[in-house]
């Protein structure tokens, strides 16, 4: 990420102005320039995150109280709705169980930070500084934006179980929990593993009747460690015909050549392949992963599936996969009254003495992150016993 000010006279005039001694002049200025940024660093943001692909958002005014109408989304008008949310920032995410033809509350969070910079910067038209304060401001966010929005997918992940095309209790008969058990490590994924979760996704994607869905669903993305896009990309050069320890590699010649030509291929039976270096043995998602994985035995008649008793996360690691032709996932975000944006951006008044020589910016949003249907997610663990 790089924001970087244009040299124009204009702004040069805008940066001097913000670095004046004369406090109502710096104030103008700070608030022309808080003005221009703020519709600059929700484009950065929106364009920037990873989670982005996966939430759609849904833009509420500020201080309303918005809702969303289960029964919309799911078109049944009986059983039980599953909903994964945070109710603060950085908080576990919850499973509400929530009766249809209903209004569900939901909760959002501010997510904010603050720059400084000394005014004499502002005074000789550093616009560097200036850029760089902002950016430092947009990466601190995004941050807090992508460690939220990734917590309820993978709380998602980790407690989902579908019947018969329904939400089910972990557990109970007939179940299928969203997670198969994979190859042995990063290095021993293979084909079959991911032909094994599309074929789970196919099933926990079954109509409200418990047969075939009028709209073909399944996994239409896969997030992956590096260690398991290096895996992927060995399929291209390892021996077509397979031997002792290499029957993942008997892929077509045809597809070892894409997967060649394309440095490291994007997409593998039609299903786009996402790096994320969050995933992997002992790394910050997976070590998320197994503190939210539930333990609960496995039920009867679902032999693929992995249930997290022996799921460590410096031996193990989750892929987590994705079904984006559904609207599971909403970010909930604040739209301001006065401009109509999201991101908003202030001066930060805690700089007005004179004796300090200082300014800075203030800026946040108001966002949630709500999971509102579990079946479009899935995931496989490498490393299960």
């Amino acid at each position: 990420m790089k924001l970087k000010l244009k040299n124009t006279p204009e702004q040069v005039e805008l940066i001097k102005a913000m670095g004046s001694r004369n406090g109502t002049e710096s104030r103008e200025a700070l608030e022309a320039f808080a003005a221009f940024v703020g519709p600059v660093v929700q484009k950065v943001l929106n364009e920037t995150a990873l989670s982005s692909a996966l939430y759609s958002d849904m833009p509420f005014d500020e201080d309303d109280s918005p809702s969303i109408p289960l029964d919309l989304y799911y078109n049944e008008d009986a059983g039980l709705i599953s909903v994964w949310s945070q109710n603060v920032a950085g908080g576990l995410p919850t499973s509400t169980v929530d009766v249809p033809v209903q209004e569900m509350k939901f909760s959002t969070y501010r997510l904010d930070s603050a720059v400084s910079f000394n005014k004499r910067y502002a005074r000789k038209s550093r616009l560097d500084v200036v850029s760089k304060a902002i950016e430092r401001m947009t990466q601190e966010v995004l941050i807090k934006q992508e460690r939220n929005a990734w917590s309820v997918v993978l709380k998602a992940v980790a407690e989902a179980a579908t019947k018969n095309g329904r939400a089910a209790a972990v557990g109970s008969d007939g179940s299928l929990r969203h997670v198969v058990g994979g190859g042995a490590n990063a290095a021993g994924f293979t084909l079959a593993d991911l032909n094994k979760l599309v074929t789970r996704m196919k099933r926990i994607s079954q109509s409200f009747n418990g047969g075939t869905a009028a709209e073909a669903r399944g996994v239409t993305d896969l997030y992956v460690s590096p260690e398991v896009k290096a895996a992927i990309r060995a399929f291209a050069y390892n021996p077509i015909f397979p031997t002792s320890g290499s029957a993942q590699s008997s892929v077509p010649n045809s597809v070892r050549e894409d997967i060649y030509r394309g440095a490291g291929t994007e997409e593998i039976y039609g299903i786009t392949i996402h790096e994320l270096l969050e995933l992997g043995v002992s790394q910050r998602y997976n070590t998320l992963f197994a503190n939210l994985f539930n333990t609960t035995a496995a039920p009867s008649g679902d032999s693929d599936g992995f249930y997290g008793s022996n799921f460590t996360t410096a031996g193990d690691e989750i892929l987590v996969a994705v079904d984006a032709t559904r609207d599971a996932f909403v970010r909930p975000v604040a739209r301001q009254a006065e401009s109509g944006g999201q991101f908003t951006v202030l001066p930060d008044d805690q700089f007005y003495a004179a004796r300090q020589d200082k300014t800075g910016f203030y800026g946040f949003v108001e966002e949630g992150r709500v999971c509102l249907d579990a079946r479009a997610v899935g995931g496989i663990v490498l490393g299960a016993e």
